[in-house]
């Protein structure tokens, strides 16, 4: 097969695998009612000066299914790291008790699982534009290789058509686990 298609394929299966990847990091900020260090993930704390994640200022826990701890390295950095938690507006209201942060992850109420559902369903959604989208550039790159034979070309395309089914299956199956994931109480 030609080099330059070669290259295109390559290119294109990377987009598509990185918009997975990019799906599945959603799927972590979508809560399914049981605590993970993992929903603090988008906080950024205001570390002298400069945003930082909070993972490298504080250890975070969860020493049960419905409490995520928060230890800080620094004692001064506890309402630093509170205030941050009630900007990210992740919907938890953390408790200092001078030592450690303590939030309460509530229970899903049915309402919420089908809106949270609803938001996953959302990304996977995005997930399969961004998928179509590599496979519309790769498509339209094949066309304009000079070099390749017409065969060559549809065969090309018949490859990242079955790039493009593959990884938009993977998005479904990813939807699936986490719909089950978030209507499971």
């Amino acid at each position: 097969m030609n080099e330059e298609i070669n290259f295109i394929l390559d290119s294109t299966k990377e987009s598509m695998v990185n918009a997975l990847k990019h799906l599945e990091k959603q799927f972590v900020n979508i809560r399914a009612g049981k605590a993970s260090p993992a929903m603090l993930g988008s906080v950024m704390v205001d570390y002298y000066g400069s945003q930082t994640p909070l993972a490298q200022v504080a250890n975070v826990n969860t020493p049960d299914g419905r409490t995520i701890t928060v230890q800080p390295w620094e004692k001064g950095m506890l309402q630093e790291i509170e205030r941050s938690i009630m900007i990210a507006n992740i919907g938890f209201n953390p408790m200092n008790n001078g030592e450690t942060i303590i939030i309460s992850v509530p229970p899903l109420t049915e309402e919420r699982r089908h809106e949270l559902a609803k938001q996953a369903k959302a990304e996977v959604e995005e997930a399969k534009i961004s998928i179509r989208a590599a496979r519309k550039e790769a498509n339209t790159d094949i066309k304009k290789t000079e070099d390749a034979s017409e065969d060559l070309q549809k065969n090309a395309e018949m490859d990242v058509q079955v790039l493009t089914d593959a990884h938009v299956k993977k998005a479904d199956d990813l939807y699936i686990a986490k719909e089950k994931e978030i209507l499971t109480v």
